[in-house]
């Protein structure tokens, strides 16, 4: 599995073998940075749930991703998806249906206004909701697609629910490499999780500082937090059975 570290440090990404950075972070930046491999996220998360749209039309997202795919290799840009949990839902006033519709609007409007690839999300809160969504982007998915799953990470404290969401996905569309979005250890130190997945991110690191009372803008914390993914990875701890889902 590939990690991405996520950071809002950009100065610290040139630490990182991979980093995950929110255009959010980068908006109001003028110089370049030094970073290797990395993911650019659309910041959707904080659009949706504090203003119930985008303040930012796709135009203008593309132009952020072409100033900074100069910066290292810049992999993939995050589509500019609508996430589907019940308080965003309310947030927006919308059903997830309409939430998948826009995902996929966006995704298509933003494929033509960059050479970058653009990573595609899947979305939906109950595990069928996803299958529903990969019917809906259609032959948008080519064969070994890389894409993003959505509306999981505020279920860290329940990994079975990630696992059931992930291997439905996999079921119907063996191919294609997923990438979980805010993953925390409770899921990313089960083995089943990680078989499922092709990469991951977090920022995990950076609440846990806060709460613990530590930097949680450091940069050694960020360090030990992906020598921990790695050495729990490796133990490859707890499998699911999964069984009759």
């Amino acid at each position: 599995m590939k990690f991405y570290i996520g950071t809002h440090m950009v100065n610290h990404a040139e630490h990182f073998d991979q980093c995950f950075i929110s255009i959010n972070v980068l908006r109001k930046r003028k110089s370049d940075f030094t970073v290797n491999d990395w993911i650019m996220d659309s910041g959707a998360f904080t659009e949706i749930s504090t203003f119930g749209h985008y303040r930012f039309p796709v135009e203008d997202y593309a132009s952020d991703i072409n100033r900074w795919k100069i910066c290292g290799k810049l992999e993939y840009a995050v589509c500019q998806d609508y996430m589907c949990e019940p308080f965003i839902i309310e947030k927006t006033g919308l059903d997830i249906a309409e939430h998948q519709r826009l995902t996929i609007e966006r995704y298509d409007s933003l494929i033509p206004l960059t050479d970058v690839p653009i990573l595609p999300v899947l979305q939906g809160y109950v595990s069928t909701d996803y299958l529903k969504h990969l019917e809906m982007y259609g032959n948008r998915l080519l064969i070994g697609c890389r894409v993003g799953v959505g509306s999981i990470c505020k279920r860290n404290s329940s990994p079975k629910e990630i696992a059931i969401i992930l291997e439905l996905i996999k079921r119907d569309r063996p191919d294609l490499r997923l990438h979980g979005f805010g993953l925390k250890t409770t899921a990313l130190a089960n083995a089943y999780i990680c078989s499922l997945i092709y990469s991951a991110d977090s920022m995990a690191w950076s609440y846990r500082a806060r709460r613990n009372g530590g930097n949680a803008n450091g940069l050694k914390e960020a360090l030990d937090f992906i020598t921990e993914i790695k050495r729990v990875e490796a133990k490859k701890p707890h499998q699911f059975v999964m069984s009759g889902v």
